[in-house]
């Protein structure tokens, strides 16, 4: 919530500065996001008043203003607003001021007519983002006198970050009861007295869903003035507050949302037919809203209505078709209580968050329906004239929340807080939260008001007093417990050491979203049932990921929208997918690359990353586990990867992963440039490691022979290293692949790979009948399995 320091002191005024009385809210649990001057600095700007408005005789779009500041002569300004009108009273930076951004108003000379000034748009004073022509004030703004002390802008808009249970704290009665509690200081709450109607005028209110809606409250306003304006100071409150002035019967709606946190909505009389009634919607029942959207209702969703349709979004927005436009003679004003968790959610299921039900969802003072009205009805008739009818009330009493009543034990909140405190002093403090409270041999039996709905167990009693009193006052202590360690299998994956493996090789981390958008999810991994948030944050955010995969690729189109070529990002986190008996969550790691597999130098060629680049980064991690030869990469398939770049990783047997090139036809789709490519492992299988064994070293020489060998392109290197370690398990201390080869003078559909074959033995060195014999029975297995034959 955002608000007017200047407004929270008429509540109540404490000595402690704005920083000081910052601290304190976020120190009470009512955390200060941002603190902000209410307009930026400038100076020299006062209040004129244009006396004539001619046109400039070389420019068509410039105008001659004579602008009265309260002097003896009138000053001569050159405008190019389209709204400057003789009569009017406006901002004027006379020569000498300074606006934000340090622009200084000098005279000026404009197509040979001079200017002695600026008449200032909102935008150009910093008081709005956007503004069309020039500021135009109130007609009884005193001429001559200086904005900024006329305005009281030297104010600061205070932002909180309130816990979703404190919602009483979303209008200025609540945080200066608070403020009010911390500092000791008066509450100066304005008197709100009764309006006494002058007709009998009224709808009738029905209840068919007095379980979302005990409690309404409306009440007929006519014969108002249409053409009456928001009065400047609350408008400049209302702008204070992050609201924007429309006219004078939603400002003033908006004005008590803001003052005493009780949402309301005014209805054009003329425009509804017969009566009020709350209920549920129709299924597939359709509303045009105040945004401009039209809505298709669900049968869970709580509506306003008259006799023939739904004329509101229960707690959320008001129809279109009976607002109140400039037209508007007669006014229905509406005051509810609805329940929390009847509009919980409802708003963001159909894409909308309004401050209304920001509020209504966290929870509105369910005695506060009748006061706002009445509050809201003295303003709106000095605003706007009118005359105003009876309050009428409908209310189910067994719906509304009924008074709870705790027991609070000192010794309880001495064992809880680490501190004895005096009676005196806890009583103190519930007294002036607000509670009512009766004493007890133990204790306090404490009943919260109406508006406090986080309190409903003792701890939350025992969590105020600790934060009134002040948690920097309760004194430090250390609890002595037994620690307990356990030792991590030494044979377990480490998580973290595969994450800093990735860093090593150039990869960032990342993290993204576990809920991602359908469309997405859809084109990644279409195959998986998903699971759809009932409560999403947005529509783009709906859906549970069955992979990492959507977040990598989002990310990477992220950073090359922002021209880095070279992405090489990893994940590691849940995927969430739907089985046959319930959702399963498993942790998975991820990466993706595309680019250049190494930073831009001069000492080695330019290349594009390949499926080996990324073959080799999985294999790494792979190592970790101390088994590396239980893995095998085999031909895969995935509809989101290249058919004839995929592998699925497997070991013993079961698949565990997948990695290879993005499709391009979905690279395309997603807005990916040149070719990406993606793994992904499961890491729970690779949980179970092995030991590392202990082997001597040979004293005596290694001997490499090297072999080139013509298979059908059909067979794997995977399959020929396998088929030679089986041969020679004694010897053969390692294997190298140097050389891949097809073309000239080998024949079609064969391939030649050239293999580096490292010979040792443990208690002699190696003759060449003993290498030859190895070699021999090597070519002649490869011959047997693969009809293998040396190429000459």
């Amino acid at each position: 919530m955002r608000f007017s320091e200047a407004w929270l002191r008429e509540w109540v005024n404490p000595p402690v500065d704005t920083r000081q009385l910052a601290d304190q809210l976020s120190m009470a649990g009512l955390e200060v996001d941002a603190v902000e001057p209410a307009a930026p600095a400038f100076s020299g700007v006062r209040i004129g008043w244009v006396q004539s408005v001619a046109p400039h005789p070389d420019a068509e779009k410039l105008r001659i203003c004579r602008v009265d500041l309260g002097e003896d002569a009138f000053l001569q300004i050159i405008c190019g607003a389209a709204n400057v009108a003789e009569g009017m009273k406006v901002p004027v930076a006379t020569v000498g001021a300074v606006l934000p951004g340090d622009f200084k108003i000098k005279k000026a000379k404009l197509r040979g007519v001079e200017s002695y000034g600026m008449i200032c748009s909102a935008k150009e004073l910093g008081l709005a983002e956007t503004s069309e022509g020039i500021l135009a004030l109130p007609a009884d703004a005193p001429v001559g006198e200086d904005i900024r002390d006329w305005m009281a802008l030297d104010d600061h808009c205070i932002e909180v970050d309130l816990t979703p249970d404190r919602g009483d704290c979303l209008g200025i009665a609540g945080l200066a009861r608070e403020v009010a509690v911390i500092n000791r200081a008066p509450l100066a709450t304005p008197a709100i007295q009764p309006v006494a109607p002058l007709h009998d005028r009224s709808l009738p209110v029905h209840l068919q869903a007095p379980a979302a809606c005990p409690r309404y409250v409306c009440r007929v306003i006519r014969n108002i003035d249409p053409s009456a304006t928001t009065p400047w100071w609350m408008q400049e409150r209302l702008r204070r507050g992050g609201i924007r002035a429309i006219s004078p019967v939603v400002d003033v709606t908006n004005y008590v949302l803001l003052e005493l946190g009780q949402p309301m909505h005014g209805f054009d009389l003329a425009k509804l037919d017969g009566e009020i009634c709350v209920r549920m919607a129709v299924e597939g029942e359709r509303l045009a809203l105040l945004n401009g959207e039209e809505a298709t209702l669900r049968a869970d969703t709580l509506v306003i209505a008259d006799a023939g349709r739904a004329v509101a979004l229960a707690g959320i927005m008001g129809g279109s078709g009976t607002a109140v436009g400039s037209e508007t003679r007669d006014v229905l004003l509406e005051s509810a209580f609805f329940a929390p968790l009847a509009l919980s959610g409802k708003a963001r299921s159909y894409g909308l968050h309004t401050d209304s039900s920001h509020r209504f969802e966290r929870g509105v003072d369910p005695q506060l329906q009748v006061r706002a009205i009445e509050r809201a009805t003295r303003l709106l008739i000095a605003i706007v004239g009118g005359e105003p009818g009876p309050v009428i009330e409908a209310v189910s009493q067994t719906e509304l929340p009924e008074p709870r009543m705790l027991t609070l034990r000192r010794s309880r909140v001495a064992q809880v807080l680490g501190l004895a405190l005096p009676d005196d002093t806890i009583l103190d403090i519930l007294t002036r939260l607000d509670l009512n409270t009766e004493a007890t041999a133990e204790g306090w039996l404490v009943t919260p008001p109406s508006a406090r709905f986080d309190l409903v167990q003792e701890v939350d009693l025992i969590a105020d007093i600790g934060r009134i009193y002040g948690y920097d006052r309760i004194p430090v202590s250390h609890a002595s417990s037994a620690s307990v360690t356990g030792a991590t299998p030494e044979t377990d994956f480490d998580l973290d050491r595969a994450r800093l493996a990735l860093v090593d090789r150039g990869f960032h981390e990342v993290i993204t979203y576990s809920f991602v958008s359908p469309e997405i999810q859809a084109l990644v991994d279409p195959k998986q049932e998903v699971l759809r948030l009932a409560n999403p944050l947005s529509a783009e955010l709906s859906t549970m990921r069955t992979s990492l995969w959507p977040g990598l690729i989002q990310t990477a189109r992220y950073n090359q929208a922002r021209q880095q070529e070279r992405v090489r990002i990893f994940e590691s986190g849940l995927r969430f997918r739907v089985g046959a008996d319930d959702l399963t969550q498993t942790q998975g790691l991820a990466g993706l690359i595309t680019g250049s597999p190494d930073p831009e130098q001069w000492g080695l060629p330019s290349r594009a990353a390949d499926f080996f680049d990324l073959k080799a980064d999985v294999e790494a991690l792979l190592s970790l586990t101390g088994a590396p030869g239980r893995f095998n990469f085999v031909p895969g398939t995935h509809p989101a990867l290249h058919p004839g770049q995929t592998a699925r990783v497997v070991c013993d047997g079961r698949g565990i992963g997948l990695l290879g090139m993005l499709h391009p036809s979905l690279a395309a789709q997603l807005d990916i440039m040149g070719d990406a490519y993606l793994f992904e492992l499961d890491v729970a299988p690779l949980s179970v490691g092995a030991l590392p064994k202990h082997a001597s070293i040979s004293r005596f020489p290694s001997i490499r022979r090297d072999i080139a060998i013509i298979v059908d392109a059909a067979v794997t290197y995977g399959q020929i290293a396998d088929c030679i370690r089986d041969t020679e398990t004694e010897l053969l201390r390692d294997l190298v692949l140097f050389d891949l080869y097809t073309g000239k003078n080998i024949e079609s559909g064969r391939k030649s790979l050239a293999l580096g074959l490292i010979l040792q033995a443990s208690s002699q060195t190696l003759t060449d009948g003993v290498i030859e014999d190895t070699v021999g029975r090597i070519l002649a297995r490869l011959a047997s399995e693969f009809g293998a034959r040396l190429r000459d």
